[in-house]
């Protein structure tokens, strides 16, 4: 398995939040007539613009060179780049025909969170600016605990 540079790996982080972005704008344009949905999604692809953001400007931070231990962590990080979760048939957000409910989009978001915080986790266990990513760690954690909330106020 071919591994990452430091530089491409925060690449991918800029292009989760893309997708996570692109996922959120979508639900909330699919699900447009029930208010309080389109309100949640539209605030969270809001935060994803502002992540996408925070990763750009880490990713110039950080440069190129190779933090100690790149090579694992590397490979990890690819392999779940590679997963069907992140990148699907079509190698962007996978296919999102199975999204029919209110209940199938939040539970879809829900793992897509808990996956994009795995790959942030591993980011800052190997790079030294450990505060920016905390940052995003801290509002991706908010994002499921807001998405559980939602789950529950409409499942009972």
């Amino acid at each position: 398995m071919e591994k990452f540079s430091i530089s491409e790996a925060i690449e991918q982080a800029v292009q989760t939040e893309r997708l996570g972005y692109q996922f959120y704008s979508s639900m909330a344009k699919k699900f447009e007539k029930n208010e309080s949905f389109k309100k949640l999604f539209d605030t969270l692809a809001q935060k994803e613009l502002r992540h996408e953001k925070t990763f750009s400007e880490l990713k110039e931070i950080t440069g190129d060179e190779e933090p100690e231990g790149w090579g694992d962590v590397s490979q990890y990080l690819r392999a779940i780049v590679e997963s069907e979760f992140f990148l699907g048939k079509n190698k962007s957000l996978p296919s999102l025909e199975h999204v029919e409910s209110i209940g199938d989009a939040v539970n879809f978001a829900m793992g897509f969170e808990r996956e994009t915080l795995l790959y942030f986790h591993e980011i800052r266990n190997i790079i030294k600016e450990k505060d920016i990513v905390d940052e995003i760690i801290n509002e991706e954690k908010s994002h499921i605990m807001w998405l559980s909330r939602f789950k529950g106020s409409f499942t009972g």
